[in-house]
């Protein structure tokens, strides 16, 4: 019968999170306050009785929210918004998670609490909110300014740097050390996770969502979408990750995709209701007990996380170049703390590292931080006001000086073509490095166990003999990215060479100096390749003997097998580019959501109707648009006309009011609404 109990209890759960959000909605005050209150009132902490008292039926509603929660916050992530967040985002995110943990630790210890407890409680007070900030800036409108688009840069970082911390935890928590070397290898194996996930997702998932969307039924692109999330965030917790970890990626991944509005649309209701579920289920854990018995410790630590978030914030955009009223506009925007918090707390009480009262604690401070929040934001500009009169004149014009400085610098530097390719190049160089230690990882963790499956093969030599065979394999995948590193870097030095002696400083002898530059740097790179292989052969390679042969073998191999080795690698680098440099849907950071910028089509302002035309436009053979969807030509927010009707001779068939994933094809005609100017705009976006 646990099925029945689990059906009323998901019932219970549901009904309560409806009477919540009327409820709440009614009050305009935040949903998410509510689904937590709500699982207060039916949880087993409070009397006269518990509606839901299944510690199992908690954890399970717990961990489908987390995984869609998760999710959704990566499908509203986007990898190219991560490119262009800049230094502000970096250094302001890094600055407040650095201090925010400390604070966070020395209160556990002033609070005599224990090491682990105070060393959770400074990461739970690191991160800030996605769903309380969006939900408080669309409240008042101000989503589109320029401190909100900071805002949601650093909240991007936040939520990078909030994975490595929980796969950091983890780490800890198991042994309950964190050395040098423990991080280090702690943040190579997340490190080569993510790389071969994400190279590998932005690969292969768009062409299959590709191929699945060409069926044009909703009912399979759900199902796939969602086989996706549970499938990588079933393979992350086999890695020994979180399911949190899994799911953000693969949303993350699946946000690159052509049909992301539709996959958005598809999933902002599932998206929702396990939300909700996720809240409510933060509400069943809850004991009214201990809240009230640390009442002292939650008033300090909101106290903290307010304070704390507010100067840090603002300290780190304003040292990026960023003038005080938008860097004193982002930090009492950020001052609370929210889902990461929770999954961190929840991480703790999973790994039973944490005490009982910590979990209470996190829920109360962010609850008191997020009715602040909506204040914060609002009061702003008068902080601002108060700080510029208070501030001395001299000292206003030497921090304006400053923000102008460092403005003109990044101006600079953006000038520097060369750069920007040695930045490109390292960068490249970098992934191969790091899918090198994947597959590495991989071939150690297979030399461990995988004699003892069953479809594995006798290897004669013994273990010396699976070892060589082990070495081998992982030295003939990695072949691709050992050559791409090779010629990149060779790349590198002649143009860090190039850039490094001028011929009038060098003069007649400059092609030489160049040369030998560039062949040192070559060489000096080839050394640390061969360094990094031996490292990560260490734990495979066989006897001196038998290694000898080997690497005759491979040597072979690469020589004859060399152009096909590249061949492969620049067809998979292609693949990634095209799927990073496609235009992005018909979106803008907007305005709905509980993600970092929730992205949605971009409202225009309607003309008066008198002043509004239909204009018929054919797509010809080799127009820009041919072949690409309605999202990704962004017709809307470039020219402000809008497709309203498509003609499809060639098919026989009309298109009436088309979606965003509608694809435009050669010999389409294509039905513009717009003003006049529009649709003069509109006809050269289609090459008219």
């Amino acid at each position: 019968m646990h099925h029945v109990s689990f059906l009323q209890d998901l019932a219970v759960v549901m009904i309560v999170a409806a009477v919540v959000t009327i409820i709440f909605r009614q009050l305009k005050q935040p949903v998410v306050l509510g689904y937590i209150l709500a699982g207060l009132i039916i949880g087993p902490h409070t009397p006269p009785f518990p509606l839901i008292s299944d510690q199992h039926t908690i954890e399970t509603l717990s961990e489908l929210g987390v995984i869609f929660l998760m999710f959704a916050l990566g499908l509203e992530f986007s990898l190219r918004k991560l490119t262009q967040v800049g230094v502000t985002a970096l250094v302001a995110a890094a600055f407040e998670i650095l201090f925010m943990v400390w604070v966070g630790y020395q209160l556990g210890l002033a609070f005599g609490w224990n090491t682990m407890d105070s060393v959770f409680l400074g990461a739970i007070l690191s991160i800030s909110s996605t769903t309380i900030i969006i939900k408080a800036l669309e409240e008042i409108g101000k989503t589109r300014e320029r401190f909100a688009q900071l805002i949601f840069g650093i909240l991007i970082v936040e939520d990078i740097l909030a994975i490595l911390m929980i796969a950091m935890l983890s780490a800890f928590a198991t042994t309950g050390e964190l050395g040098i070397g423990e991080v280090a290898a702690t943040v190579g194996r997340l490190s080569a996770f993510l790389g071969v996930l994400l190279v590998a997702g932005l690969i292969l998932v768009p062409r299959l969502l590709n191929y699945v969307a060409k069926f044009k039924s909703n009912e399979m692109l759900l199902v796939t979408v969602t086989g996706l999330c549970f499938g990588v965030s079933l393979l992350a917790v086999k890695l020994g990750y979180s399911v949190a970890l899994g799911a953000f990626l693969i949303g993350a991944i699946i946000a690159e995709a052509r049909q992301i509005a539709q996959i958005e649309d598809l999933m902002h209701p599932v998206r929702d209701l396990f939300s909700a579920v996720f809240f409510v289920s933060i509400g069943l854990l809850i004991d009214p007990a201990l809240l009230a018995q640390y009442w002292l410790p939650i008033l300090v630590i909101t106290l903290a996380v307010i304070v704390g978030k507010v100067l840090t914030c603002f300290f780190g955009t304003f040292i990026a170049g960023n003038d005080l009223k938008s860097s004193m506009r982002v930090g009492m925007g950020l001052a609370q703390i929210g889902e990461f918090s929770f999954i961190i707390a929840a991480l703790g009480l999973s790994l039973k590292v944490t005490s009982g009262f910590l979990y209470p604690i996190a829920v109360a401070v962010s609850a008191l931080t997020t009715l602040s929040t909506p204040y914060l934001i609002r009061s702003s500009d008068s902080a601002v006001g108060l700080l510029v009169r208070w501030m001395p004149p001299g000292l206003m014009a030497s921090l304006n000086a400053y923000t102008e400085w460092v403005g003109g610098l990044s101006a600079n530097r953006g000038r520097k073509s060369a750069g920007v390719f040695l930045r490109k190049w390292g960068w490249q160089i970098a992934l191969n490095l790091l899918l090198i230690a994947a597959v590495f990882i991989a071939a150690v963790y297979f030399k461990d166990h995988g004699r003892d499956w069953a479809w594995v093969p006798e290897i004669p030599g013994g273990q010396n003999g699976w070892k060589g065979a082990i070495w081998l394999a992982a030295m003939v995948v990695s072949l691709p990215m050992i050559i791409a590193a090779v010629r990149k870097w060779q790349a590198f030095g002649m143009l860090v060479s190039e850039m490094s002696v001028s011929r009038a400083a060098g003069g007649e002898r400059t092609p030489a100096i160049r040369a030998v530059i560039s062949q040192t740097l070559f060489v000096a790179g080839c050394a640390g390749l061969v360094l990094y292989l031996l490292v990560l052969s260490s734990a495979l390679l066989p006897s001196t003997n038998l290694l000898v042969v080997l690497a005759v073998v491979l040597a072979g191999t690469a020589v004859l097998l060399r152009r096909a080795f590249i061949r492969v690698h620049s067809k998979a680098q292609i693949a990634l580019q095209q799927t990073l440099s496609e235009p992005p849907d018909q979106r803008e950071v907007g305005v709905s959501g509980h993600g970092h910028g929730q992205v949605v089509e971009a409202p225009v302002l309607p003309p008066l109707l008198r002043e509004a035309q239909l204009v018929m436009v054919q797509v010809i053979e080799g127009s820009p648009v041919a072949g690409k969807l309605i999202a990704e030509i962004q017709l809307r927010t470039l020219t402000g006309a809008s497709i309203v009707g498509i003609e499809r001779v060639a098919e026989g068939a009309n298109v009436i009011n088309p979606g965003v994933s509608e694809e435009l094809k050669a010999g389409d005609t294509v039905l513009l609404l717009g003003t006049e100017g529009q649709i003069v705009e509109a006809r050269r976006v289609f090459g008219g």
